[in-house]
């Protein structure tokens, strides 16, 4: 699989506060982001893998939901993973 154990701990540990706190709002955009991003280049190489397809768009869902929750409890903390993970350009 292309997401161990450990890489999974890394993104939480950079974007949360430790590497335990998996349930971080930060962290959690960090981990869909970067599922995301994965699924973004094998869908460059498989066009018609549609399940795959369909699982990106339910994850960018739950990633916007997300961002707008934490936008709207905490503009600063929303402008920080926005910058840190380059989301809007």
């Amino acid at each position: 699989m292309y997401l161990t154990k450990e890489k999974i701990q890394d993104i939480f540990k950079d974007n949360g506060s430790s590497e335990k706190d998996t349930g971080s709002i930060e962290g959690q955009i960090a981990l869909f982001t970067t599922r995301i991003n994965h699924l973004t280049d094998h869908l460059k190489s498989n066009k018609k893998d549609y399940n795959t397809e369909r699982s990106l768009l339910k994850m960018v869902g739950k990633r916007k939901s997300l961002l707008s929750y934490l936008k709207n409890k905490d503009i600063n903390r929303y402008r920080a993973i926005i910058k840190k993970l380059s989301l809007r350009k």
